[in-house]
């Protein structure tokens, strides 16, 4: 570890711990990933690439200081549940036209099976009867 690596590291756990205290100097002092950099003074991808294991740190001891869910677990959480109720709604639907399809070709079977052999109805003017390839 070089010693801007340590520098940062060191920077980063006195912002987490301003901003667990309340007390922030350069952020706006939310409990998330961008405002522990901007209170570290480090690039945000430095502390998600670089310093992983700190940031996962910081939403530990959000989670064990504050008994609060970190703002990004709940976004991803509520999204979740939006997800999971559109698949839910996705899934109805295709029973639902799988249903409706099944019933169209039962009744096309059934409409097919009534016609007597030899017999042709007639059909408007607008309506193209299909005739069987031996008919």
């Amino acid at each position: 570890m070089n010693q801007q690596h340590g520098d940062e590291r060191s920077r980063i756990r006195s912002a987490m711990d301003r901003l667990l205290a309340g007390q922030p100097t350069c952020s706006n002092g939310s409990l998330t990933v961008v405002a522990l950099a901007a209170e570290a003074g480090v690039h945000r991808m430095a502390l998600q690439k670089r310093h992983a294991d700190l940031k996962e740190e910081f939403y530990a001891r959000v989670r064990s200081e504050t008994h609060q869910t970190p703002e990004v677990e709940r976004r991803l959480r509520k999204k979740v549940v939006r997800l999971k109720g559109a698949l839910k709604d996705s899934r109805a639907a295709e029973a639902e036209s799988r249903h409706r399809a099944e019933q169209m070709a039962l009744a096309a079977a059934v409409l097919i099976l009534r016609q007597p052999d030899g017999q042709h109805q007639l059909v408007p003017d607008n309506v193209i009867p299909l005739r069987l390839s031996g008919e």
